[in-house]
């Protein structure tokens, strides 16, 4: 169970990863040392996951996003730890989640202006095992955007 203070320490963090102590401490009225002990409990309680830089447009090539949604053949275990397998070796997918509904799989792909998403959804997408269907949905502009 968290607390008050740990909730504030979790949402600073989560706006700005990059916070010192001190910084972090001040935002939420404790010293140095007792929120670097919060945050060290927090992470060894497993509710800090890690930390990560977010890169601008710019440091990853100025991509378009296309948001894919994959029916596999069937849902059978090993079509889908198959098809999970592969999908971690596809350095275009930048987030690959299991859903309920019409799809089985919901994918963000990053495609960079130097490439095209037809040679990914050829050579790579529909490669994928198991895959029976792709639905791609080009991302126009994104309104919000949380870590």
């Amino acid at each position: 169970m968290i607390d008050a203070i740990e909730r504030r320490i979790l949402a600073r963090l989560a706006a700005d990863s990059d916070l010192t102590s001190a910084a972090l401490g001040e935002a939420v009225g404790l010293s140095a040392s007792a929120v670097h002990r919060r945050v060290a409990s927090l992470r060894e309680r497993g509710l800090i996951a890690g930390y990560r830089a977010i890169l601008s447009d710019a440091a990853r090539g100025h991509p378009f996003v296309v948001v894919v949604n994959v029916t596999l053949r069937d849902q059978r275990e090993e079509t889908m730890s198959a098809f999970e397998r592969a999908i971690v070796d596809c350095e275009e997918v930048r987030e690959c989640l299991l859903m309920t509904g019409d799809a089985d799989y919901m994918l963000y792909v990053e495609i960079r202006r130097e490439d095209s998403f037809e040679r990914v959804h050829r050579e790579i997408l529909s490669r994928l095992p198991g895959v029976a269907r792709l639905a791609s949905h080009f991302v126009i502009r994104q309104v919000i955007g949380r870590a």
